[in-house]
């Protein structure tokens, strides 16, 4: 049992309203034979897709291999929301890797947002930008530390985007009793994700990227060139990029002992008649919980609305009682209204909630773990190995120094670790 087929069909993108309201592409062939690229990347999500038409803009012959679908993980599964910054607050951030690293990857950060809106607009993927990204207190004593982090970045980053809410501000935007007050960014916002991606594939196929999906890698052989082994190919390549994220399983083991899969729900609800009743302003909201809740409204006003998480290989057998549980403790005026769409996906986590970024050998890079931030930073993390692969390494450099540890027991013993934390977590949160 695998995460690519333990919850889905092979090359079928699951039931969810994503799914539904985007426009497919035509599936691309599987890999057969022996092949030869310039770049070969592995994953065909926000990492992979980015990587492959930023290598193609620059006029190299490059391949993507996907295992189902491109878009079909995490980044066509997500909750769409847009942020700069990393999963760490700044001053989180400072305490571990110091001020001087901790403001370089609030500069990448702020410029993720910016390589993604750039992508959206360039390409005209249909991924239809809302701003606004709210930050929600469920504790009266959380308030303070988050009025506190946005006279921080205010004062000390510059950065002029972010204001405080009180909670009468904050129920006049999301009308939920749940929430003591908080902030919300203008910077940041949010998306239709599958759109996204297959916005990015779509153009990647136009820049003559050679696209190959029901594609398995097995294994990676090191060397010059590097061989990428499929079930079906043999893939020389100059370079590989590996952006597996939450999908790599044991490919390479390294990566693996510090990016670990956990799985996340979602549901869509009937649209609202009156959407004002729940939200006002067409922002996302995400909230303080150590398992966040994470919702919105969608383009037709459905209330799309995340929470729960799972880390065995199955996903729940009633993923729409799981999240709605948890939406009508924040939205009780939403009881008994009809649920279309309920789906999960697999992410991938590192310890420190930081993009684990790894140059394996000279020629094999790794970029993952975006550890539920990576709608923004995977894309950007897409740039920015084309950079170092074309010889320009300062960003890969900067993000690849930050440490990234070791899950306790490496990959044979994560699972059954991170269990064990997060339900002492699960249980401090309630208090």
């Amino acid at each position: 049992m695998d995460f690519l087929t333990a919850n889905d069909r092979v090359g079928e993108y699951p039931d969810s309203y994503y799914a539904a309201t985007a426009t497919p592409l035509d599936a691309f062939p599987a890999a057969r034979g022996d092949l030869s690229c310039d770049i070969c990347v592995i994953g065909g999500g926000f990492m992979g897709l980015s990587t492959a038409l930023h290598l193609a803009e620059q006029g190299y012959q490059v391949t993507l291999v996907e295992a189902q679908r491109v878009g079909f993980g995490a980044s066509g599964r997500n909750g769409g929301q847009v942020s700069g910054g990393q999963r760490l607050h700044q001053d989180d951030l400072e305490e571990l890797v110091g001020k001087d690293l901790a403001r370089k990857l609030w500069t990448l950060s702020q410029e993720s947002v910016d390589v993604l809106r750039g992508l959206d607009q360039k390409y005209d993927t249909g991924a239809g930008w809302a701003a606004g990204v709210i930050e929600a207190d469920h504790r009266a004593r959380f308030v303070p530390h988050t009025h506190a982090y946005v006279d921080k970045l205010n004062t000390e980053y510059g950065y002029d985007k972010i204001r405080k809410l009180d909670r009468d501000e904050l129920y006049d935007l999301c009308r939920s009793d749940a929430y003591h007050g908080g902030a919300i960014d203008m910077g940041g916002g949010h998306i239709h994700p599958l759109r996204f991606a297959l916005g990015l594939a779509r153009a990647c196929r136009d820049l003559g990227v050679t696209i190959y999906e029901q594609t398995r890698v097995t294994r990676v052989e090191e060397g010059e060139p590097a061989i990428v082994h499929t079930e079906g190919a043999t893939i020389r390549a100059r370079y590989v990029v590996m952006g597996c994220n939450g999908y790599l399983g044991r490919m390479q083991e390294r990566v693996a002992a510090r990016v670990m899969p956990i799985n996340n729900f979602i549901i869509a609800t009937e649209p609202l008649a009156d959407p004002e009743l729940v939200m006002k302003g067409n922002h996302c909201v995400a909230d303080s919980k150590y398992v966040i809740n994470y919702f919105r409204l969608s383009d037709d006003n459905r209330m799309l609305f995340g929470g729960g998480e799972s880390y065995g290989y199955k996903f729940p057998s009633d993923i729409e009682g799981v999240v709605r549980k948890a939406m009508a403790q924040i939205f009780p005026q939403l009881n008994g209204i009809r649920v279309d769409y309920a789906w999960g996906g697999t992410l991938g986590i590192t310890m420190n909630r930081l993009p684990h970024v790894e140059r394996i050998t000279g020629n094999i890079l790794s970029l993952s773990g975006f550890s539920g931030h990576g709608v923004a930073l995977a894309t950007f993390a897409g740039k920015v190995a084309a950079e170092a692969i074309a010889g320009q390494a300062e960003k890969f450099d900067i993000m690849a120094s930050v440490p990234s540890p070791r899950f306790p027991g490496g990959a044979a013993l994560r699972h059954p670790l991170l269990v064990l934390g997060m339900l002492w977590f699960g249980l401090k949160d309630r208090f």
